[in-house]
């Protein structure tokens, strides 16, 4: 049983046509849809996966489909089963 902290996570999704569409539009408009579709769509993963209220997403990235996101272990590893996810990885700070 995992750890019921919640720490961040970098979540990173497959391949994905319409992402790869959309990111080749290099006008102020592409990159604004984009920023919308990646949003929507990371939102309504973690929406659809995990519990209301439970998880903070913090990002959605832009050069690679991924986003960050505040779970548990648990979570993490629900994540990691759900289909359309490439990788979850726990966020690793070093010290200076």
């Amino acid at each position: 049983m995992g750890s019921k902290e919640r720490e961040r996570y970098f979540v990173f999704m497959d391949y994905d046509p319409e992402y790869e569409r959309i990111r080749n539009d290099r006008t102020k408009r592409g990159a604004y849809e984009l920023d919308m579709y990646l949003s929507r769509k990371h939102d309504e993963l973690l929406a659809n996966t995990l519990a209301h209220g439970s998880y903070k997403k913090t990002i959605s990235l832009i050069i690679v489909d991924g986003f960050a996101v505040e779970i548990t272990e648990d979570q993490a590893n629900a994540l990691r089963s759900t289909n359309g996810v490439r990788v979850v990885e726990k966020n690793q700070e070093f010290p200076n």
